[in-house]
């Protein structure tokens, strides 16, 4: 088995990496929407989909306690799950890894495709007109993406019979119904706030 799998630390750094890497994409891509790309694409609420990071990315934090904490907390998780796959059932930690890098790298082509599509509606003449975002069809729309990465991996685990490529595509999948629920919850709330008009 590859040493990717056999070892901790290939896996940690590549994590920590891809986790970093993450929030100064975000951090990057939510600073040229605020320069002038809002004015063509406007999302309804927070930049950032994941609440808790939302304040944060918000405020344009470069160096954020919250993710520090959550990195370093994930790094631990991840030496745990290391150290009880090691000690029985090793495919157990080849399951969680894809679960965790995979699900970074779909979001990662998320954000290059975020930032070179900002790049250009920067560019003078590039578009014309304005469209709105409401923050349902923003979570839906994320739904549909990692939906479509999770079958893609859910494909290319059973032509590999790969634990890591199926990690990945349950992490995409979950995350995916995790978005699709709190678009359904933003859109019955918005129903029920809604006057009723007698006829």
């Amino acid at each position: 088995m590859s040493i990717l799998f056999t070892s901790l630390w290939p896996g940690l750094v590549i994590w920590s990496v891809l986790y970093v890497s993450d929030y100064a994409f975000t951090i990057t891509c939510a600073r040229l929407y605020r320069s002038g790309v809002k004015e063509i694409l406007v999302f309804e609420g927070s930049f950032e989909l994941t609440p808790y990071y939302q304040r944060d990315i918000d405020s344009l934090k470069l160096i954020s306690p919250r993710f520090i904490a959550m990195l370093f907390i994930s790094g631990l998780l991840l030496a745990w799950i290391w150290f009880l796959a090691s000690q029985s059932a090793q495919e157990f930690y080849v399951f969680m890894l894809g679960f965790m890098v995979l699900l970074e790298l779909a979001i990662h082509v998320r954000h290059v495709r975020n930032l070179f599509t900002f790049r250009m509606l920067r560019e003078p003449g590039s578009v014309r007109g304005r469209i709105e975002y409401p923050r349902p069809f923003i979570l839906r729309s994320s739904s549909i993406e990692l939906f479509a990465f999770s079958g893609l991996f859910l494909l290319l685990s059973g032509f590999t019979q790969s634990w890591f490529v199926f990690g990945g595509a349950a992490s995409c999948a979950l995350t995916a119904l995790k978005h699709r629920q709190l678009a359904r919850r933003l859109l019955s709330n918005t129903s029920t706030a809604q006057p009723q008009t007698s006829s």
